[in-house]
């Protein structure tokens, strides 16, 4: 009767160590694929900031553009009633 406990203890903790051992495995994948979830939004978030930059040039551009073209119109207009007048 006296061995029968010691022997379940000794069980019982080779099964907890098997559980540890599962539970450092299971967090280690667990902090590689958060590792590569974290690098991949990394990623997308370095192109949609290269993507707004670009995006913001662009309207800079086409604002100027329009601006120019407004002010050309402005002129020739301003002309044309010099002349009539």
């Amino acid at each position: 009767m006296a061995d029968t406990p010691a022997d379940a203890v000794h069980s019982i903790l080779i099964k907890i160590q098997e559980s540890i051992a599962a539970l450092r495995m299971e967090v280690g994948q667990f902090r590689q694929d958060n590792r590569a979830d974290h690098e991949r939004m990394e990623t997308l978030i370095r192109k949609q900031r290269r993507d707004s930059a670009g995006m913001l040039v662009m309207m800079r551009a086409a604002a100027s553009d329009f601006d120019e073209r407004v002010s050309a119109v402005e002129e020739r207009i301003a002309a044309l009633e010099a002349r009539k007048t």
